[in-house]
């Protein structure tokens, strides 16, 4: 998608290798780059890149792939945005594809900071007033971290997001994550997680 000096590509892509322990992992990821031209010049101001799915050659054994009857962990917490969020309006002044929001903040319990967490909303789809964004965020934690996608409408009080990768003890998780009173100082996310 281009416009007269601006411009937005998707990008599928496979990346493989050898993780420690000699595990052969591919995965495939989706980049996202917009673009300025300025003085004739083309230049990226914006690129991100989201976890499509996970492929590794390792089979469960032990009857680990059974249903489990555990209770999810629960993380909740209230956000705390940083003050530099920053919007990137790529077309047009106002709403239009490729816009985006970049934002990062602080994750705290009964005043305390346990985390940090950030990420991006990007504008997909318009139609009327309404504003449809992909969004990821990712959010560390002591114990690892947990990478969350997921569309949302902009000005809609909640966003309801699917874990889609995590590290440290969360790598294999399998997790719902719901913010809500986005964008104001009640901000807040509870994520339950299956390990």
């Amino acid at each position: 998608m281009t416009g007269e000096d601006t411009a937005l590509a998707h990008m599928p892509h496979r990346d493989s290798g050898e993780r420690k322990g000699g595990l052969q992992a591919s995965i495939r990821v989706r980049e996202s780059v917009c673009l300025r031209r300025t003085d004739g010049t083309w230049s990226i101001t914006f690129a991100a890149v989201s976890l499509a799915a996970v492929a590794a050659d390792v089979w469960a054994v032990d009857g680990a792939a059974a249903e489990t009857t555990k209770k999810p962990e629960v993380i909740e917490v209230e956000v705390r945005s940083d003050p530099y969020a920053a919007a990137v309006d790529l077309g047009p002044a106002g709403s239009s594809l490729g816009d985006t929001d970049v934002y990062s903040g602080t994750a705290v319990v009964d005043g305390r900071s346990v985390g940090r967490g950030g990420g991006h909303c990007q504008v997909i789809h318009m139609q009327g007033e309404d504003v449809t964004s992909q969004c990821l965020i990712t959010m560390e934690v002591e114990q690892g971290s947990l990478t969350t996608q997921s569309l949302w409408t902009k000005g809609t009080p909640t966003l309801d997001m699917a874990v889609t990768g995590g590290t440290g003890v969360y790598r294999d998780a399998r997790a719902f994550a719901r913010f809500w009173d986005i964008a104001t100082p009640d901000e807040r996310v509870r994520t339950e997680i299956l390990r």
